[in-house]
């Protein structure tokens, strides 16, 4: 997507910290801006902002747990501005840190109903309108550096929801046709309403988000930002590899138990019929 110019831009949470960074950056290059999340007064806050920097902006109380409410936000972004180009999955909360057994599940439940079933209702509901609208698009799902590493602990259900969206993501992008871009954001300590108190030591959400958007214009699947987390992932990737040497290692015709390619013969022996 080269241009965001007069393109419509939909973010959810998009009131405050990343979201909002990503508003005023999308706005700046002349997109359309459509917000949603629950507090109508941090909408209006916002709202009020993007108007005074003299961004075409609109917002929305909205509910990203609830399908009805993500439909709604849908019918608002098409009633206003007659489509929908770019959607950006960006609501997440945080809990309290505890041990994953003394966590309590409601409080696991409500975070993987704001940040998982939250960005699936938003990825299947405007994913369906952009299908159907045929022309290029991109949705962007708001993972973390926990979708790779465990970068904080005692914090098993954000860890949780974050690995999560990364496995939507890699589905979609199989899923999805070839006009709609599918991505994956990858904060790592950015300024927001998470890391109050420690704001200071946060990248500032602006400058994030300008790393972000021209990541989306290029294309990238990954949309990443802090450079030391190849510290934490390379070993990882290492003791996998490591594993599999060891324990599994390659030998030829390995590829018969390998499932994609089971399912390739046993869709071309069908086409063969």
């Amino acid at each position: 997507m080269d241009s965001f110019k007069d393109k419509t831009v939909i973010i959810t949470g998009g009131a405050t910290g990343i979201g909002f960074g990503l508003a005023k950056r999308f706005g700046s290059e002349g997109a359309k801006i459509v917000i949603g999340e629950p507090r109508q007064d941090k909408l209006d806050e916002a709202i009020a902002e993007l108007k005074r920097l003299g961004i075409d902006a609109a917002a929305m109380v909205m509910d990203v747990t609830d399908p009805k409410s993500m439909e709604a936000f849908a019918d608002f972004a098409w009633e206003t501005y007659g489509g929908g180009h770019v959607l950006i999955n960006n609501a997440g909360i945080a809990t309290g840190r505890a041990p994953m057994v003394d966590v309590p599940l409601e409080d696991l439940h409500r975070l993987m109903n704001v940040n998982f079933f939250g960005v699936w209702h938003g990825a299947a509901i405007f994913g369906k309108r952009m299908i159907v609208q045929g022309v290029p698009a991109a949705i962007y799902n708001l993972a973390s550096e926990n979708a790779f590493f465990n970068a904080v602990q005692n914090s098993a259900p954000y860890i949780a929801s974050k690995h999560a969206v990364r496995g939507l993501t890699e589905a979609m992008r199989d899923e999805f046709p070839d006009h709609i871009q599918v991505g994956m954001i990858v904060p790592g300590f950015v300024a927001s309403d998470m890391t109050k108190g420690v704001q200071q030591f946060a990248m500032d959400a602006d400058t994030f988000a300008e790393k972000v958007v021209e990541q989306i214009r290029a294309g990238e699947f990954y949309v990443v930002t802090h450079s030391y987390n190849m510290v934490r992932i390379k070993p990882i990737h290492d003791e996998i590899h490591d594993a599999y040497a060891r324990n599994a290692p390659r030998y030829d015709g390995d590829e018969e138990y390998d499932v994609p390619t089971l399912l390739a013969r046993l869709s071309a022996g069908r086409d063969d019929a």
